[in-house]
């Protein structure tokens, strides 16, 4: 049985506790620095709640997860793994790149596990995707498109504290559409095609109430020779995501919120379509969980890697500064700490 101790339990802290509970593989505490809430989680989940970070890592556990909001991330990372314990940190990795370099060294210094949690890396229809594309029966992609969209304060969990509260308010504690919900596709995209080299990106903040962070993105990014489209806001009445690619022999077309993917090939006339289950809501993270204590333990996880997250950070840094740049071409290569 894992000791895992689970850091900040705002609404996606929660979650992972709740979630790493549910794969009967590990045994939970967390450490939270709100009073209310350390009363509210002891008693809803049954676990110890620390007041103290240094403390609770003096207390048996062989992993954290961090769900602070992101300018805490790398630093509680970075004592977590002197401490000598395994490290899952929730996304974005940080909302700058200060001492990132010395996280990923003190990671490889550690001999422990690490991993960022964005999610999409365990969603099985995604996996399926990307499982056929990378054969090649499609050839090369040559283009992405991508569309998301939703309610953002429908779609949050009743219970949770409204989003005008919360990190989401600050791109200094990782708000906003960019480093919130456009970094979970450009990161999985990264890691179907490779890094973005460059992008330019406009966004504003169009209707969300209470908060001034944006709302709304358009951004264009190039990987080599393949060209990428994203549009994304958090405000309209569907909750519906979109990512298509096309390549020199057809394309495939995925609907994350119907659970599917399909292929269209040249001289068909119709997409062919696979499904997969629609799973409730913490299906996903306890499988991100499970995979966790998998990488733990030895065993492939196709988890999201520290530098592959340190790349994504990078294309949210350049994708904020184009945009304040009124739309310039910016290179994530360029950006420094």
């Amino acid at each position: 049985m894992h000791q895992v101790l689970v850091v900040g339990c705002g609404s996606i802290g929660e979650r992972h506790l709740r979630c790493f509970q549910k794969t009967g593989r590990a045994q939970v505490a967390a450490c939270e620095s709100a009073p209310a809430l350390r009363d509210t989680i002891a008693a809803r989940y049954g676990v110890t709640v620390h007041a103290d970070y240094t403390a609770a890592l003096r207390a048996p556990c062989d992993a954290v997860v961090i769900c602070t909001p992101a300018h805490l991330h790398v630093p509680l990372a970075l004592q977590a793994f002197t401490a000598g314990k395994h490290v899952l940190i929730e996304k974005p990795l940080s909302q700058s790149l200060e001492n990132v370099d010395k996280l990923l060294q003190a990671h490889t210094a550690s001999g422990r596990q690490a991993a960022v949690a964005y999610v999409y890396h365990v969603f099985p229809v995604l996996g399926a995707a990307r499982d056929f594309l990378r054969r090649g029966e499609l050839g090369a992609v040559k283009h992405v498109v991508l569309s998301s969209g939703q309610h953002f304060p429908t779609c949050r969990p009743a219970h949770t504290v409204p989003y005008a509260q919360t990190y989401y308010r600050d791109r200094k504690t990782g708000g906003g559409a960019i480093q919130d919900a456009l970094t979970h596709l450009a990161n999985w995209i990264e890691s179907m095609i490779g890094p973005t080299d460059s992008l330019i990106c406009d966004c504003a903040h169009q209707v969300l109430a209470d908060v001034t962070v944006e709302d709304t993105v358009n951004l264009s990014a190039r990987h080599g020779d393949i060209l990428v489209n994203y549009t994304l806001n958090q405000f309209q009445a569907p909750n519906e995501n979109f990512i298509q690619f096309n390549a020199v022999a057809g394309s495939l077309r995925i609907e994350l919120h119907r659970q599917r993917w399909g292929v269209c090939r040249h001289g068909e006339a119709d997409w062919t379509w696979h499904e997969a289950p629609v799973a409730e809501r913490d299906a996903h993270f306890i499988a991100q969980a499970n995979a966790f204590l998998d990488q733990i333990e030895g065993r492939p996880a196709r988890l999201c890697s520290l530098a592959a997250a340190a790349q994504t950070l990078r294309f949210n840094l350049a994708a904020l500064a184009s945009a304040d740049a009124g739309g310039a071409r910016v290179r994530c290569a360029d950006l420094h700490a």
